[in-house]
């Protein structure tokens, strides 16, 4: 089930604006619902709209967290270069401090990832100015 925003309003992005879709094929979001919408239960903050790299996939898979291989028990083909996918903010700025953070789509990413991260490094890998 997808939280309600501040008071019913819907969610916004890190410019303050309505949060965008992050992407639908494959369908990303911690609900699943193509949305990095957020909620209490979303322990790892799946608030980061990022498109893939092969440099990121192979970095993120170096580090345990493997995105690249299809898991068909979780109906997950796996991704692959240019799609775009939730990313836990903590998982990003991880790849920020390496160098190998992948561009982020900030009408896509939830507000709630400047708890985390902050604003002028993510503009710096913004894909939509």
């Amino acid at each position: 089930m997808k939280p309600a925003a501040r008071n019913g309003a819907p969610a916004r992005n890190v410019r303050g604006e309505r949060l965008q879709p992050c992407c639908t094929d494959p369908v990303t979001g911690y609900y699943r619902d193509g949305f990095c919408h957020t909620g209490p239960e979303d322990r790892g903050s799946h608030v980061v709209c990022a498109v893939m790299t092969e440099e990121f996939l192979t970095f993120t898979k170096e580090q345990g967290n493997d995105l690249s291989t299809p898991q068909p028990r979780f109906n997950f083909r796996g991704l692959k270069p240019g799609d775009s996918w939730c990313l836990c903010a903590l998982r990003w700025k991880e790849a920020y401090d390496a160098g190998m953070a992948p561009p982020v789509n900030l009408e896509a990413t939830h507000e709630k990832a400047l708890t985390h991260l902050p604003l002028a490094a993510l503009e710096k890998h913004a894909i939509d100015g």
